[in-house]
């Protein structure tokens, strides 16, 4: 796997939308939402796996919030993403944008370039969603974020295994002083030992960064890549999980994926 995946001043996407959402610290603002193609992590509890290749096309919505898409090929030039994002921009009605995938920081190059026109022509903070293992192409780009979301994959939930890519990752939001949280998902499978280790990595860098434990969504039988799903964790789980973590950090709260419950996307 490659670095970057932009193509010179294109990115493979997947979709831009508006919606709210559903997740961490940003839940229930709403958002215009930039998906970008590619990963290259197989976290077992996914529920983008369509989003780890680049498909010859792309859903645009028209109206923000309406599901009026329009199909177009991949992949994007940075001129027409900002058109899009223009068209979706309507006053007063979004609190950020979005850059989520997949993994948005295949794209950094691409992004050191659109980032900095996408704030001149927005005015609208940018929050970016990535699974905290890409700390050379998030230095890219930090100059023009506003908020980080980290997920942080327990090998025990994931099957990835990424602690130190995750250390240096935070350190690097943390000292560049922008906003920052961590995520977490847990199932029944998770290992104590790896939330317990979890915490102390926040706590490293700094006790005060906000950690948000998010229960599995058991995937439909249709979207399981895995011969053995994933199931949410017991209400006793999570109590126990939280007040663990809460010895090391100061806010551990316990958010599920809502947008699921809000049918969005």
């Amino acid at each position: 796997m490659t670095t970057t995946i932009a193509v010179n001043d294109k990115a493979h996407l997947i979709e831009v939308f508006s919606a709210i959402q559903g997740e961490g610290l940003n839940v229930g603002t709403r958002q215009i939402f930039i998906r970008f193609a590619f990963c290259d992590l197989r976290c077992h509890f996914c529920d983008s796996a369509h989003t780890w290749n680049a498909p010859d096309t792309c859903r645009i919505e028209q109206t923000p919030g309406s599901r009026d898409f329009e199909i177009c090929s991949n992949p994007v030039s940075l001129p027409m993403l900002i058109e899009w994002i223009e068209r979706q921009n309507i006053p007063c009605l979004h609190d950020s944008i979005s850059l989520t995938g997949g993994e948005p920081l295949l794209h950094a190059k691409f992004l050191s370039k659109f980032l900095p026109q996408l704030r001149l022509t927005t005015g609208l903070p940018i929050y970016l969603e990535s699974g905290g293992h890409r700390p050379e192409q998030l230095a890219m780009i930090l100059p023009y974020l506003d908020s980080v979301g980290m997920d942080l994959k327990l090998p025990s939930v994931s099957g990835e295994n990424r602690w130190q890519e995750h250390e240096i990752f935070l350190k690097f939001c943390y000292e560049s002083r922008i906003e920052v949280f961590v995520k977490i998902i847990i199932s029944q499978d998770t290992n104590p030992t790896e939330l317990k280790r979890s915490a102390q990595l926040v706590a490293a860098v700094d006790p005060t960064i906000p950690v948000f434990l998010q229960p599995v969504t058991p995937l439909k039988p249709a979207e399981q890549f895995n011969d053995l799903p994933l199931l949410a964790p017991t209400p006793q789980q999570v109590i126990d999980w939280q007040a663990l973590m809460k010895n090391y950090v100061k806010s551990v709260r316990v958010v599920p994926q809502t947008h699921k419950m809000l049918n969005q996307l």
